[in-house]
């Protein structure tokens, strides 16, 4: 099993005032998208159980998770990680101007478990390169660091400390789509995300904006 991607050359207009400039912009290739009857159906043949079983059982697991953590817990997901629900609220000087009105944005917020970073660690990647015109140029395997992001953790990564009092959302955004992620054909707007940055909670700059990221 492995992780397919592709690149594609595409025009990048934005990164300079010359005309026709090209790069590869690479994005993974999705080919559907498994519906909830399939990932019970699958489940139920791994657990040796019968769908209407494992049916009640991914039921009653979602209305654990919905009760506990709109009470504000982290939840555990068995065998994939943790949930909760978090949020992004501007940031004020005087505690006269603090109102729910600040909140701008509400988050599920999901941290994968180790297995599960682990297993992608271990996932080989195969890129599949496409020119302008969508012809097949190159194929290449996987010879990265195999390092795995970590957006949330435990609150003490990229510089924040635990109950995110530190760090923000940093990263800029430039142009739009990059195409179509169902095929392997070129597709969509030109543009790409550049940039980064942590979002493991705290306060940071975004849009000329101070943030709260909970």
């Amino acid at each position: 099993m492995g992780i397919n991607v592709k690149a594609v050359e595409r025009k990048i207009a934005y990164l300079s005032k010359e005309k026709d400039v090209y790069m590869y912009v690479m994005q993974p290739m999705f080919y559907n998208k498994l519906t909830p009857e399939k990932v019970i159906q699958e489940a139920a043949i791994r657990g040796g159980l019968t769908t209407a079983v494992m049916k009640v059982a991914y039921s009653a697991l979602s209305e654990v998770l919905k009760a506990w953590a709109t009470e504000g817990h982290s939840v555990a997901i068995p065998g994939l990680g943790t949930m909760r629900f978090g949020l992004r609220a501007d940031a004020v000087k005087s505690v006269d101007e603090v109102s729910s009105k600040l909140i701008t944005l509400r988050r599920v917020i999901f941290t994968p478990s180790v297995e599960i970073k682990q297993e992608l660690a271990n996932t080989s990647i195969s890129i599949t390169c496409y020119d302008r015109n969508g012809k097949i140029v190159k194929n290449v395997s996987s010879k990265d660091s195999n390092d795995v992001e970590d957006t949330e953790g435990d609150g003490k990564e990229n510089g924040g400390t635990p109950g995110g009092t530190a760090g923000g959302s940093t990263g800029d955004h430039a142009g739009g789509n990059t195409g179509d992620t169902t095929s392997g054909t070129p597709g969509g707007n030109t543009g790409e995300s550049t940039g980064g940055g942590s979002q493991t909670g705290g306060t940071g700059s975004e849009d000329g904006n101070e943030h709260i990221v909970l």
